[in-house]
């Protein structure tokens, strides 16, 4: 059975390497890696963060880390970010929360990517429940346009 998202449809135009794997629904980046065959940390996760009114970016976060707000706000320029609930998200990106990813969105939008995620092979959502798609991490920065940064801590 193939796959077909517009994530998929996009990755698969860009020219970069990539594995699609499809495990059905899982209950947490634990699973989901286990399910991928993957440590937790190189699952990434795509966070849909509100700078300002309409004005959104994507945060790529390696799986067992969670936002650094003072570093994310101090890269961006901004005194306030807030993290767009699940009905925002899917508006914006035209994917249900836990299957976003930055390819194949409605509309473009800048990507930050945390540093860790240079250099090694990573998992990406699908676009799709249960849909991962592993890349280079190289790759996913460069294609994305992402800012890198350290903007993530341990959770």
């Amino acid at each position: 059975m193939t796959i077909d998202t517009p994530a998929i449809r996009h990755i698969a135009g860009l020219g970069i390497a990539y594995e699609v794997t499809d495990h059905g629904p899982v209950r947490s980046l634990e699973e989901a890696a286990a399910a991928r065959g993957m440590d937790p940390d190189d699952l990434i996760k795509t966070l849909v963060v509100r700078r300002g009114p309409d004005d959104y970016v994507l945060v790529l976060v390696p799986g067992l880390r969670v936002i650094a707000w003072p570093r994310l706000r101090a890269l961006l320029g901004v005194n306030r970010l807030t993290m767009a609930d699940p009905d925002e998200a899917k508006d914006v990106t035209g994917y249900e929360r836990g299957a976003i990813t930055p390819f194949g969105l409605k509309r473009p939008l800048p990507v930050i990517a945390d540093e860790r995620i240079a250099g090694r092979r990573v998992s990406i959502g699908g676009g799709a429940h249960g849909v991962g798609v592993m890349v280079d991490g190289d790759d996913l920065i460069r294609v994305t346009d992402a800012t890198v940064a350290d903007v993530t801590d341990p959770r």
